[in-house]
């Protein structure tokens, strides 16, 4: 994972782009991109997105993924680091006993 974070900040050094990475732009650009991996799923079902726009959502999901990176080193917080400690309050907030298997919200169990 260091490695590919190394990747993608010394992309973004080479470009001096950087400078424009503030906490704001990142979580609106953040935003924008999972907006253009949704819209690929309008008008369609989900298993016909997935059978004929598979390039497009990885492509999409990558850009997003690159943006929560920027975001994270940002806002100087370790991602895992920050996934563990939210993993622990998902455990908390939906138990397997009475969360399995339902889509309730954890204030509707």
């Amino acid at each position: 994972m260091e490695e590919l974070i190394k990747m993608m900040l010394a992309f973004r050094e080479e470009r001096n782009w950087g400078q424009f990475h503030n906490p704001k732009d990142l979580a609106i650009s953040l935003s924008l991109e999972a907006s253009e991996l949704l819209e690929n799923f309008q008008w369609k079902s989900s298993e016909e997105t997935v059978a004929t726009k598979r390039q497009e959502l990885a492509d999409e999901l990558a850009d997003v993924l690159i943006y929560a990176f920027f975001l994270a080193e940002a806002l100087d917080l370790n991602v895992e680091d920050i996934i563990r400690s939210k993993m622990k309050k998902n455990a908390a907030k939906y138990p397997v006993d009475k969360s399995f298997g339902k889509m309730t919200k954890y204030n509707e169990l």
